[in-house]
């Protein structure tokens, strides 16, 4: 089966950074859309970047100061986190889209990690 851990969450202080990484294992993901989305306390789970073949996409929220890349060898996906600020608090979730496709919604995604804590300090 098809699965998804998240790794390198924590606590930084504000103007920090963190790198996110996802091991994805139980099937081949090279031609597959993957992200990452996050979820605050009350609030939606909402879309951060994602990567597929030849294209990134970004929310306006973190461009500029988040990176997502890949290795396809390693079946890993990243998020390089920087310039943190407290409202990018929340759990931090990969994904998996679908065929050469970005996730860009939930409903898009087929696949879910367990999550990884980042808690940004003022």
């Amino acid at each position: 089966q098809v699965q998804l851990v998240e790794s390198g969450g924590g606590l930084v202080q504000a103007g920090g950074s963190l790198r996110l990484s996802c091991a994805a294992s139980g099937g081949t993901f090279s031609i597959y859309g993957m992200g990452w989305f996050r979820q605050a306390p009350g609030k939606e789970r909402e879309f951060v970047a994602g990567i597929s073949p030849g294209r990134t996409e970004y929310a306006d929220s973190v461009k500029g100061r988040f990176t997502i890349s890949r290795d396809i060898a390693k079946n890993k996906v990243y998020l390089e986190m920087n310039s943190l600020k407290h409202e990018d608090t929340a759990v931090y979730y990969c994904a998996v889209g679908g065929v050469f496709r970005v996730p860009l919604s939930t409903g898009e995604v087929g696949y879910w990690g367990q999550g990884t804590q980042v808690t940004v300090s003022s």
